[in-house]
């Protein structure tokens, strides 16, 4: 009896570490923990005939599962990689002024109040924030999307490591997907990775933890043939912390 009670014992411990163990997630539409426990969700791949420019855009979703020790959350800083096995990033996925796809196809939204609601959503609404993005990053078939967003100070809080938390999407409209104008490379397969995210706290607490390790997925797939034997998802590169002062600003 004793034996089986020490097992039982060893075995919570080792349930209550893997629950609590930080981590970041990439999914489709929703969370990456609203699919079957502990899996992957259905939606990790995303298929679009690039047959019209107008309709429902396509929304990635980045969580996380914080460390230990994070009682005042105030904002986050983070990375994604989007990367094609082409030589250059094709015109689709290039966003910005001056290039194809423009400055009205991409945007990032931190407002879950709407839902989905299958995870934790902390800002409830509160966190302003921007992007920045950039074509040919280090490679010239890879681009890189930079996000930060903060709460008001007096939102700031705790987060719980056993809570997945929703952090921000990423909205991906469909204009000039075909037809006169289009931009080609719609139909090209991406893996679009979250390299990093950073989560912030004020200056004092000295604990801003960069967290780079996937819980269940930190990749999804546009495009992807569901018969491949392998993962299309490439490493992605190198990520810098950010600093508080970086994201202050972003204070509404």
């Amino acid at each position: 009896m004793k034996k089986v009670i020490l097992i039982a014992g060893v075995m919570l411990a080792l349930a209550a570490t893997v629950a609590s163990a930080a981590g970041i997630n990439l999914a489709w539409d929703n969370c990456a923990g609203a699919g079957a426990a502990g899996t992957p969700p259905a939606a990790s791949n995303k298929v679009f005939a690039c047959n019209s420019n107008s309709g429902a855009g396509f929304s990635l979703v980045a969580s996380f599962f914080p460390p230990a020790g994070i009682n005042e959350f105030l904002g986050v800083s983070s990375q994604i990689d989007i990367v094609t096995d082409s030589a250059t990033l094709p015109d689709w996925w290039a966003h910005g002024t001056g290039f194809c796809r423009g400055t009205n196809n991409m945007s990032t939204n931190f407002d879950f109040t709407g839902g989905p609601f299958d995870c934790t959503d902390f800002s409830a609404g509160q966190a302003a924030g921007g992007f920045a993005y950039d074509v040919g990053f280090v490679q010239p078939n890879r681009g890189r999307l930079r996000v930060q967003y903060a709460v008001p100070f007096d939102n700031r809080g705790p987060v719980d490591p056993s809570t997945e938390y929703y952090s921000y999407k990423v909205n991906i409209l469909r204009g000039k997907s075909t037809g006169t104008g289009a931009c080609a490379g719609c139909s090209t397969p991406a893996c679009i990775v979250l390299n990093d995210l950073q989560l912030f706290q004020p200056p004092e607490a000295g604990n801003d933890p960069d967290i780079t390790n996937p819980a269940l997925q930190n990749y999804v797939t546009w495009q992807a043939n569901p018969t491949a034997q392998a993962s299309p998802c490439p490493q992605s590169t190198p990520t810098h912390s950010s600093s508080w002062g970086q994201v202050k600003s972003l204070y509404r």
